[in-house]
C-alpha cells in the first residue's frame, strides 16, 4: 500500500471510529439518560465479573480511579451497585451489582443488540465475520 493511500486509510479509520464512539454515547444516553456510556460499561464489567474492586475496573478501562469513583457513586445512588467490605483486605471494597442493576443492564444489552442487528441487516455473513475479526484484532493490540 502506498504511503499516501495508507495515511488516507488511517485517517478514514480514525474518523469512522470517532463517529462510532459518538453514536455509542448517544445510544447510551437514549437507553438511560442518567447514565453515561462509561457508567454502563462499568456496570457491564462488574456484572460480567460477578463483582470486583474499583481498582480492577480502572485497570481494565485504563481510567483514573477518580473517574471510576464518580461512576460507581452514580451507579450506587441509582441502586445498581453495592459496596461490600473485602474480607481479605478491610480497606478495600468489592463492588457487586444489585438485582435492579442486572435488570437495567440486561435491558440495555437487549436494546444495543437489537440496534446492532438492525444496522447490519444488509451486510452478508462474510462481511460481518471480517469486521468482527478486524475489530477484535484492533482491540487486542493496545
Amino acid at each position: 500500500m502506498r504511503e499516501t493511500t495508507r495515511a488516507a486509510a488511517i485517517q478514514t479509520i480514525q474518523r469512522e471510529l470517532t463517529a462510532f464512539a459518538r453514536r455509542a454515547r448517544g445510544k447510551a444516553a437514549e437507553l438511560h439518560p442518567e447514565l453515561s456510556l462509561v457508567a454502563f460499561s462499568v456496570l457491564d464489567l462488574i456484572i460480567e465479573r460477578d463483582g470486583c474492586q474499583a481498582a480492577a475496573v480502572a485497570d481494565h478501562f485504563l481510567l483514573d480511579k477518580s473517574t471510576v469513583s464518580r461512576q460507581v457513586g452514580a451507579l450506587e445512588q441509582l441502586g445498581y451497585l453495592t459496596r461490600e467490605v473485602d474480607p481479605g483486605n478491610r480497606r478495600n471494597y468489592h463492588l457487586r451489582p444489585t438485582p435492579e442493576g442486572r435488570r437495567i443492564a440486561g435491558e440495555a444489552e437487549r436494546r444495543r443488540r437489537d440496534a446492532f442487528t438492525e444496522r447490519f441487516l444488509e451486510w452478508d455473513d462474510d462481511d460481518l465475520r471480517r469486521l468482527a475479526g478486524y475489530l477484535a484484532r484492533y482491540n487486542v493490540t493496545s
